[in-house]
Parts: C-alpha cells; sequence; structure tokens
C-alpha cells in the first residue's frame, strides 16, 4: 500500500471565556485556516484538529452559556471545512460541539469530509466522563454510531474520541471494521493521566495494527485552570512506536507520512484477529 500523509493540528484557545461562544468560534477558525492552507500546501491527505477544535474545553463548568456554542452537522463549520476538504482534494476530520435536531440534545462529535468535500458521516463520543473538573455528562449525551468507519479516497478511517481511548473495546471494534488509520482528537491535562498519553494510544496501535493519529490541545484556560493541556500531539504505527510527536507548548500543524503497507504486515505477523475468542467474552459485555 501507499504512503498517507497525515496531518495534525493542536492549538491554545484564542480569545477570553468570557466572550460569546459564536466570538470564540470565529476566532478559533481565524487561527486555524493558516495552518489548514498550510496542511493543503505540504499535500496533506488526512488531517485532523483537537477535540471541540472551535471552543475552549468548557467541561469544568455546568454553564449552561455553553449549550450555544453546539451546531448542526452539516452546518456551518462543517460546510467551511468541505470547500477546503475540495479546494486540496484533502480529507478532514472536523471534531465539534453538535447539536441534534432534537432540542436540548447534543453530543461530542466529529464529522468526517472525504477529499472531494463530500460529507461522508460522524462519530459521536461514546465515552462520556463525570468526574471532578470533566463534567461532560452536563453537556454531551452518548454515541450510539456503531463503529462507523469511514472509506475515504486515501483510507478507511476510524475515529475515536479523548476520553473514549481508556477503553479498548472501541479500538477493537473500529479495527474489525476495517479500520487502518484512527484519529484520536484529545482535551487532556498534564497530572493524573498524562502518562497514560503516550501509552495507551500505542498499546491500542500494536493491539490492532493500525496507525493512530492523537492530537491534543495545548496552554491554560481561564478562568477554570485545571491544568495545562500539554500538546505533545502523535502518530503511531501499528507496532506502537512513536514515530513524529508535536511541541508541548505550541500551536502547531504536525505531519507526517505513514507506511500504509505496515498495517497489513503486522496484523499477519502476531494474527491477534484470528486468534481471538469472541465466544468466550460474553461476560464482558453482560449487563450488571
Amino acid at each position: 500500500m501507499a504512503m498517507l500523509r497525515g496531518g495534525l493540528i493542536q492549538m491554545g484557545l484564542k480569545a477570553p471565556t468570557e466572550q460569546s461562544p459564536q466570538a470564540i468560534r470565529q476566532a478559533m477558525l481565524q487561527a486555524h485556516r493558516p495552518l489548514i492552507e498550510q496542511a493543503g500546501a505540504r499535500g496533506v491527505q488526512v488531517l485532523c484538529f483537537q477535540e471541540v477544535f472551535t471552543q475552549p474545553y468548557f467541561c469544568p463548568s455546568q454553564d449552561t452559556k455553553w449549550y450555544a456554542a453546539a451546531e448542526p452537522i452539516p452546518g456551518p463549520t462543517t460546510e467551511e471545512m468541505q470547500s477546503y476538504a475540495k479546494k486540496y482534494g484533502m480529507v478532514i476530520v472536523v471534531p465539534i460541539y453538535e447539536a441534534d435536531p432534537v432540542a436540548g440534545i447534543y453530543y461530542n462529535t466529529a464529522a468526517v469530509i472525504d477529499a472531494d468535500g463530500s460529507y461522508l458521516g460522524k462519530y459521536r463520543k461514546t465515552h462520556i466522563p463525570q468526574v471532578a473538573g470533566f463534567w461532560e455528562k452536563f453537556f454531551f449525551k452518548p454515541g450510539a454510531s456503531q463503529w462507523p468507519v469511514f472509506k475515504t479516497r486515501f483510507c478507511k478511517l476510524g475515529v475515536y474520541i479523548c476520553y473514549d481511548r481508556h477503553f479498548p473495546e472501541g479500538w477493537r471494534a473500529l479495527a474489525l471494521n476495517g479500520a487502518e488509520y484512527i484519529v484520536n482528537p484529545s482535551a487532556t491535562v498534564a497530572g493524573l493521566s498524562e502518562y497514560l498519553w503516550k501509552l495507551e494510544q500505542p498499546a491500542s496501535a500494536a493491539a490492532n495494527g493500525c496507525w493512530i493519529g492523537a492530537i491534543n490541545r495545548v496552554g491554560r484556560e481561564l478562568p477554570w485552570d485545571i491544568g495545562e493541556f500539554y500538546g505533545q500531539s502523535y502518530f503511531v504505527n501499528p507496532k506502537g512506536q512513536i514515530e513524529a510527536i508535536a511541541s508541548r507548548d505550541k500551536d502547531e500543524l504536525l505531519v507526517h507520512d505513514m507506511d500504509m503497507g505496515l498495517v497489513q504486515e503486522i496484523r499477519n505477523r502476531w494474527q491477534f484477529f484470528r486468534d481471538r475468542r469472541p465466544e468466550v467474552y460474553g461476560p464482558l459485555t453482560a449487563a450488571e
């Protein structure tokens, strides 16, 4: 298989949280546009942004103000990204706060745009935390999207979002559905789980014989200041080896060429899918 040129954009917040969600969205889009253009100029084939990329990570609060940050999919942000995708022949994964057509229902979602600008579908975050500083159940309904894998122009693409990464079942489900490359847009801060950042995705890449692109934001976000978003977005290969990593504290477009031939090579070598025993795993999914 051919090489796949991936791009990951990590970024700090570009407007005070006192401003309206609409103003913050415009500031974040304005800051992203030059890097999107740069990605297109550098021949990136699959580009992904961080979790809820047009907004702060507002989940340390329980403020209904942030419901106004949600927008429909398709909608204004995804439509703008469709124009960039078509312009550059580039697949774009667009993680935003989604407003469902049913009033008062919101999801943490990533839309997937193909290289011709067409909207392929979306993944809604499946696992929603509810712990101090991460009151996500206040803002997001859990998704139930059956682990979609998107057949883009360049690869079979899966999406897993932030807290999802702690649950190996979803990585496996995406791989079994055909994913060769999985992106994991995130918002994670220094402290308790930082050591897991370079442990879980490499382990999942090795266990499933796929490439993973992990994206984190950077900086501190006031007034909550739950910690430093430590960047270090990276690409990890199907062997579980990190091949390229971004800085800790800077806005950055990380570009890397992935050898997609490794997917089949590693899966043939380890044969984890052949040796699975799903018939004995029933207790793992039994209702309590």
